[in-house]
């Protein structure tokens, strides 16, 4: 083939030059050696995983918080914490070649121990939302749920719409530090509204006749009245706010970790996880 240079003259990148002891060096070579130099600087990072993933590598320890208290997601209970949440985390763990610790955490704190560092993922039932957004990591949604109401059978007639709900009379007992307790302070601003510190207790406070309202989402009121024929979940088929999903909540500090922890969740959602935790636990 006819060269594209004048006669006479050899390509650039390969022109001879005079090394350090005199002997000729291509410009070429030494310019690819230098190209793939910096490029291996580049790649290095990359094959580190991030402080985080790290850790969970080196100790195989998984830090689980959760307030325990919501049924069925995650629940304390003698023998240890069972619920929908604790299935899914658990599988979650076993592909990280990771065993559970579990750090009991509350409402009110939730994001503060997040940030603290007091546990690598919290479950639990836990609303997705842009104000933890801003602040954290959420894997993606499961268990779609609107608001609802967990009230006493025997006045399923008298609450009948949202309003029924913010009257003089009507005493609701929330839960601190939620999605459940922004729902009551933002809409029930005339009703009696009490706060009881254990989540779980609140149902039977329900039934025995100390408070009329409590609320709740979608799953645990329906738990609550298939286990409890003095209660009743009103708004079922029309929630008291649009559908909304809820998801594992995680730190910002490690993107890697986060990846991972992603691909984890991929991983038990196709192989049908999810499903089954939904099917045992939500059905």
């Amino acid at each position: 083939a006819q060269s594209l240079l004048p006669a006479g003259r050899r390509p650039l990148s390969w022109r001879p030059v005079r090394g350090p002891i005199g002997h000729p060096v291509a410009i070429g070579h030494r310019l690819l050696v230098g190209v793939l130099a910096l490029a291996m600087l580049m790649l290095a990072p990359l094959a580190e995983a991030g402080p985080r993933l790290d850790r969970i590598t080196e100790t195989k320890v998984l830090r689980v918080g959760t307030p325990g208290d919501y049924r069925p997601f995650a629940m304390k209970e003698a023998e240890g914490f069972s619920g929908h949440d604790i299935d899914l985390v658990e599988a979650m763990a076993k592909e990280l070649g990771a065993k559970i610790e579990f750090v009991q955490t509350s409402w009110p704190t939730l994001l503060a121990d997040l940030a603290a560092d007091r546990f690598d993922i919290a479950v639990g039932g836990i609303t997705r939302n842009v104000a933890r957004l801003r602040v954290a990591e959420m894997l993606p949604g499961y268990a779609p749920f609107g608001k609802v109401a967990l009230v006493r059978a025997e006045a399923r007639d008298r609450f009948t719409t949202p309003e029924s709900l913010n009257q003089p009379d009507v005493r609701v007992i929330k839960n601190p530090g939620g999605t459940n307790e922004q729902y009551v302070l933002q809409h029930l601003k005339n009703a009696q509204v009490g706060t009881h510190d254990r989540n779980a207790e609140i149902p039977g406070l329900i039934a025995e006749g100390k408070g009329d309202v409590m609320i709740t989402e979608t799953y645990e009121a329906k738990l609550y009245a298939k286990r409890d024929p003095r209660l009743h979940a009103a708004f079922i088929d029309a929630p008291l706010t649009p559908r909304n999903w809820l998801g594992f909540l995680l730190p910002k500090d490690d993107p890697d970790y986060v990846r991972v922890m992603g691909f984890a969740w991929e991983l038990v959602d196709r192989r049908g996880g999810v499903e089954q935790a939904a099917q045992k636990w939500l059905k």
